[in-house]
């Protein structure tokens, strides 16, 4: 995926070989992941189907489940999450929220219902590291590198961020085929990495249209900061997140 995942599991009465050999499934399924939907490795089914080297029929049974997945999306989101760019299918605004959030099933699955796992900022956290206390996540100054534009508290729920601090203008307006540049970073937080994940980057995608469609969403919140400076949030996002002073 071109990123770093951390693992972070409170199991203090947990056999340690146990929560090792936990961890390490869900690591291999993060690379089986990036095998199958990796746009960077040629041999993966993704750059093979759109080489026209294979059907999609004959590819993992996890591409089909992700374009329905991506296909729902894009229907939610007024089309402005896209699983194509530059006329190749690509996937992987969706893939990396729905991977790490099958990493987390996984760890619970194991018996580990208290762990945090962390896909290069996008965050799937579940219970919490003491007992009557949720995961803090702190959510990455689009504008200034050193400093947080918020955190929040999370028990079972996710973060995801989509923003051109890391990357640049690398969202792009399906329906104007440009860079969207009215955001500088959207972050997401609700039950479900997986759109979470997505919705961050239609959001971004979508610009200052984004605040008004974040009133259809039920059950997510999200915190958005232009280039400027210049910061909106949802009405529900001021309750669950700390907001620097």
């Amino acid at each position: 995926m071109g990123t770093v995942v951390s693992f972070d599991v409170s199991a203090d009465d947990a056999d340690e070989l146990a929560v090792r050999a936990a961890v390490k499934v869900a690591v291999e399924w993060l690379h089986h992941v990036d095998a199958v939907f990796s746009t960077y490795r040629p041999d993966s089914d993704i750059s093979r189907l759109n080489n026209g080297e294979l059907s999609l029929a004959a590819c993992s049974p996890l591409v089909g489940q992700v374009f329905e997945l991506c296909s729902d999306v894009a229907r939610e989101t007024r089309g402005y999450f896209s699983s194509t760019f530059a006329g190749r299918l690509d996937p992987t605004g969706l893939v990396k929220g729905w991977s790490v959030e099958r990493a987390s099933e996984l760890l619970r699955d194991a018996g580990l219902p208290n762990h945090c796992v962390n896909g290069g900022g996008d965050v799937c956290a579940r219970g919490g590291p003491d007992p009557g206390r949720g995961w803090s996540v702190a959510i990455t100054h689009p504008l200034r590198r050193d400093g947080f534009a918020a955190v929040v508290e999370v028990r079972d729920g996710a973060v995801a961020t989509s923003g051109t601090t890391e990357r640049g203008l690398h969202v792009v307006n399906p329906f104007t085929g440009r860079p969207a540049t009215q955001l500088a970073s959207v972050t997401v937080v609700g039950p479900d990495l997986t759109r979470a994940d997505a919705y961050a980057t239609a959001a971004l995608a979508m610009g200052d249209a984004a605040r008004e469609w974040f009133d259809e969403i039920a059950d997510y919140e999200a915190l958005a900061i232009a280039p400027d400076g210049v910061g909106w949030a949802t009405p529900g996002f001021t309750s669950i997140a700390a907001l620097p002073t």
